[in-house]
């Protein structure tokens, strides 16, 4: 019976990583059909992630800033929204998932040519291709919470669309389209590498270019709309169901499991972190119990389909901590303005998520074990390997592209925008009027 459940447990494992590592392989050859209640779940993960952007992420941003500037950021995530779908389409789809280049795909998937026939395993390709464009949107728009209150909004452009093509798309090929990394094993079932990972350094190199926000750090604003961040909070929470069960690209266990540890894993960091509050300021805040929240949803995200539902409520535990010192670390002792904490929760929480995964993937905790025959320091190493590249690469692929941006057109607004307000300096709106 033990066999059994092994290989059962294996044979989970192996869907997931068939779904979400090796679809570089998508099938027009005859017999090859779409199943209806896969791609009826995947549709609808598509409009769960989706959701996650908008309004989600808007609202969870914008209810942090400051009033002068709540439209500049929900601009911000709906532009990278519109920009990042026509360039999936216009080559970055491609770039990521086709080819057999270890390094990077082709252009063969250019402009989606494939046609309504063409199916990507149990899915049709165009479902694929909206699902992965879902990703390649709210990616670059989570970098937007580091330079939040300061950035010219023809920067914004710029680097998201140059990020999209040079740092987004060769990861999600590395991991996800049969690159040398998916080759090896990594396990990122839903993106805590190319998605965490990647957000979460950039985000670092562009604010250390772009300056801090004015009085940072002897003056630390504080959020405008905690009710508006704890609205754009909830919504992220529904839509991380499709983020993670969606990634298992059909509607089963595997799904199942991936959503339970989600759930549980978003749930536990919440409470941890409202007790650090408590414990520290004597308080619990609602900012802080979100922010918590989200920090157990990222944590989660690698792990989540290779994981069971204790799995869950180790990482949410794990990362909630992690995560609070980060944010501790990198605002008041490091003196960085990463303003909304990109790094310190979807930055750390992803990397502290990818090397657990390692550990609480084993059979022996519940997990669904390993690919490849491996064991757990084995895989560990795998796992590490995929974080030190995956960072430097966002690292160093940043730096010349926000240098390039600041070349081209400046990264920062002057300082009677920053007076003024993002809202009315660069956009002539005002999110309320008086």
């Amino acid at each position: 019976m033990a066999g059994t459940a092994k290989r059962a447990a294996w044979g989970a494992l192996a869907a997931g990583l068939a779904a979400t590592f090796a679809t570089t392989a998508f099938a027009r050859e005859t017999g090859a059909v779409a199943q209806p209640a896969h791609t009826a779940w995947v549709l609808s993960a598509t409009a769960l992630v989706l959701f996650m952007t908008l309004p989600g992420l808007a609202l969870f941003y914008a209810g942090l800033v400051r009033s002068k500037n709540v439209l500049s950021v929900m601009m911000h995530c709906v532009a990278i929204a519109c920009l990042a779908s026509v360039l999936w389409l216009l080559g970055g789809y491609s770039l990521a998932f086709s080819g057999d280049n270890p390094l990077i795909g082709d252009l063969a998937k250019f402009g989606l040519p494939g046609g309504r026939d063409a199916v990507a395993g149990a899915i049709p390709e165009n479902v694929f291709f909206a699902f992965q464009m879902t990703f390649a949107i709210i990616t670059p728009a989570l970098i937007v919470g580091a330079y939040v209150e300061r950035i010219k909004f023809a920067a914004v452009l710029l680097f998201s669309g140059l990020w999209l093509y040079a740092v987004y798309a060769p990861v999600a090929h590395w991991v996800w389209g049969g690159g040398w990394l998916a080759k090896m094993g990594v396990m990122d079932y839903a993106g805590g590498l190319v998605v965490h990972a990647t957000a979460g350094i950039s985000s670092l190199v562009i604010v250390a270019l772009l300056g801090p926000r004015d009085g940072f750090p002897k003056e630390l604003h504080p959020p405008h709309n905690p009710g508006m961040t704890m609205m754009g909070a909830g919504m992220l929470w529904v839509g991380w169901y499709g983020f993670n069960a969606g990634s298992a690209l059909a509607a089963n266990g595997a799904a199942g499991g991936a959503l339970v540890a989600t759930h549980l894993s978003a749930a536990t960091a919440g409470l941890v972190w409202a007790i650090i509050e408590r414990r520290k300021f004597g308080r619990s805040s609602m900012v802080g119990l979100v922010t918590g929240v989200v920090a157990g949803l990222a944590t989660v995200t690698p792990a989540s389909g290779f994981v069971g539902p204790l799995g869950g409520v180790v990482l949410g535990a794990c990362g909630s901590l992690t995560c609070f010192a980060a944010v501790e670390l990198v605002k008041h002792k490091l003196k960085i303005d990463d303003s909304l904490d990109v790094f310190a929760v979807h930055g750390v929480g992803g990397i502290l998520g990818t090397l657990l995964a390692s550990i609480l993937a084993s059979t022996a905790l519940g997990g669904a074990g390993y690919p490849q025959g491996g064991g757990m320091l084995h895989q560990l190493g795998v796992q590490a390997v995929g974080v030190v590249s995956v960072c430097a690469w966002s690292g160093v692929v940043t730096l010349v592209l926000a240098l390039v941006c600041r070349a081209v057109v400046g990264l920062r607004v002057n300082d009677d925008v920053l007076e003024e307000g993002l809202d009315m300096g660069s956009h002539g709106e005002r999110a309320y009027t008086i």
